[in-house]
């Protein structure tokens, strides 16, 4: 089952004063991409029982930081965006037409 996603772990990126990493954007991660955070510092893959968190897998989607997908697109493996789940507050970090052009196909 995969982990339920968002700083409210309510599956939308919906954000909240402690949100100090901007988990903002939906995406759908890629193995590619779960080797690149691996890579930055940010080991997604691992399962962290204390904090009842299973690893995330390709396919499952979760909240990522703003900056940690605005990197991974620059790195050329930015994973793909959930538009639907996303925050709005994604645009200030990038265009809507960024974000359209990695969506999630329906």
């Amino acid at each position: 089952m995969a982990p339920r996603t968002g700083w409210l772990r309510d599956g939308c990126c919906n954000t909240g004063p402690g949100d100090h990493g901007l988990h903002l954007v939906c995406v759908q991660v890629t193995a590619d991409f779960l080797e690149f955070s691996q890579r930055v510092g940010n080991d997604l893959s691992t399962p962290l029982p204390l904090y009842n968190f299973p690893g995330l897998k390709p396919g499952d989607r979760w909240c990522l930081c703003a900056e940690r997908w605005t990197q991974a697109k620059e790195a050329g493996l930015a994973p793909k965006v959930v538009l639907e789940a996303t925050h709005i507050s994604m645009l200030e970090f990038a265009t809507l037409e960024e974000l359209q052009e990695y969506a999630v196909a329906d």
